[in-house]
């Protein structure tokens, strides 16, 4: 009896313990602005960016240390035998000897033709470019998590639309078997209720797939793991779909000053003047500061090792002066190469702008067209709802075919597919013009 009690305890607590294990992995409801603020910290596209800033950081304390002066230690043992010179006394003798060095040597530049200090500015300018490569990044995942985010509140209206569809069509499958066995249609009649009963439930699948894949679309920005469930919440039904009043070129001057790809073409400019700066630093003279301490031993002498090393320490300082005279044309085609990427990067900011130009007129002429569809859409929409109910009265007391009820009921459909695909096309445009101006996103 004890067995069986230990083994019925056993699985109460499976069983409970699975059952709390279920009951903890309900979906989480994510908003538009849940998924915007998690995927802008955890996207490892923007991790990356992140990383890129971490290393112009180093980069940048690297240049501002190579103003300090160096320092090198270094330790020597050596053994000779016949005719050689001492390396502490520099008697030529003929003997074996030992001998030990020891010292310290420090260099400082001084100048430099002011390439350390544009080094310093130009990493500066690449530290400052970094952060707003990460906006730029951030920027990037917020407008595909918008994208996605729409598309799945259409997908779930569509998958709506789909299921209405199907449970119409085998409603009308019913009652065709029923006419049919009455006598009062033709085989065909019925066969074609079927088909198009098996049509819509072709498209209830196809749109609960398409559904899916842009929940592991989202799930992918907002880098979740195969087993997190996600739904999205679903914006209010009497949600005011938004008027387009805007001026267009209000809107490109607003996002030249505001989106981060314009700051960083300028300051890749000033990154290759920086590099220009440097390279003409190469004609110039290198003024550099040194110094050294150390001291020896040697065998041959009859001084003990520390005292040696007391009597032989030595001390020097002095000042180092390189003048470039040739250096087979390198400075030359360095200040070549600077020259050009400076007008490189000046025609890629020419192409920014036009690429922001081109993405506001987009989003602008877009965002009209979809207002006109969205009017278009819901008075065609009012129609085939009217269509579509008359011609089931019509099914139901026989006046009409089978094949006219189906053409009307995918009048009807269209009708409905054309007024959610407008009304979330005119979401998503609005949203990107007021994100271009530097407005958050909402819905």
């Amino acid at each position: 009896m004890k067995i069986i009690s230990h083994i019925f305890c056993f699985f109460f607590v499976i069983i409970a313990s699975a059952q709390t294990n279920d009951s903890t992995t309900e979906p989480k409801i994510w908003s538009l602005e849940d998924c915007i603020t998690y995927a802008v910290e955890n996207n490892i596209t923007v991790k990356d960016a992140g990383l890129g800033k971490d290393i112009s950081e180093v980069n940048y304390d690297k240049a501002k240390s190579a103003r300090l002066p160096n320092l090198f230690g270094s330790a020597s043992q050596n053994f000779s035998n016949g005719n050689t010179i001492d390396p502490i006394t520099s008697d030529y003798v003929t003997d074996q000897i030992y001998s030990s060095n020891l010292g310290f040597t420090s260099a400082m530049t001084l100048y430099q033709g002011s390439q350390l200090t544009n080094q310093i500015k130009q990493n500066k300018l690449i530290l400052d470019q970094n952060e707003f490569l990460i906006e730029e990044a951030k920027n990037n995942i917020i407008v595909s998590i918008l994208e996605n985010y729409l598309q799945i509140l259409f997908t779930k209206e569509d998958i709506v639309i789909a299921e209405n569809n199907l449970e119409a069509s085998e409603k009308e499958v019913i009652r065709s078997k029923a006419r049919l066995d009455a006598g009062t249609i033709a085989l065909n009649d019925y066969t074609e209720a079927q088909s198009q009963a098996a049509t819509n439930k072709y498209n209830v699948i196809t749109a609960k797939n398409n559904y899916h894949q842009y929940i592991i679309a989202l799930k992918q920005l907002l880098e979740l793991g195969p087993l997190d469930t996600i739904e999205v919440e679903s914006i209010a039904e009497d949600m005011e779909l938004v008027n387009l009043e805007m001026d267009k070129m209000n809107i490109y001057y607003k996002a030249l000053n505001v989106l981060p790809e314009m700051n960083t073409s300028k300051l890749d400019i000033a990154i290759n003047e920086k590099e220009l700066d440097i390279a003409k630093g190469a004609y110039m003279p290198t003024l550099s500061l040194i110094g050294s301490a150390g001291s020896g031993y040697t065998s041959i002498s009859d001084i003990n090792f520390s005292d040696q090393m007391n009597v032989n320490f030595n001390q020097k300082v002095g000042l180092n002066l390189s003048i470039p005279i040739f250096n087979r044309n390198e400075t030359k085609s360095a200040v070549k190469i600077a020259e050009i990427n400076i007008e490189r990067a000046e025609i890629q900011k020419q192409s920014t702008e036009k690429e922001i130009f081109k993405k506001v007129e987009t989003a602008y002429q877009n965002g009209l067209s979809a207002q006109e569809q969205l009017m278009a859409a819901e008075a065609s929409q009012e129609a085939a709802l009217q269509s579509y109910t008359l011609a089931k009265t019509k099914y139901e007391l026989g006046d009409l075919s089978t094949t006219d009820l189906i053409i009307n009921q995918n009048t009807y459909t269209t009708a409905q597919q054309n007024y959610i695909q407008a009304k979330y096309l005119n979401i998503l445009y609005h949203q990107l013009l007021q994100f271009y101006q530097g407005n958050d996103i909402k819905l």
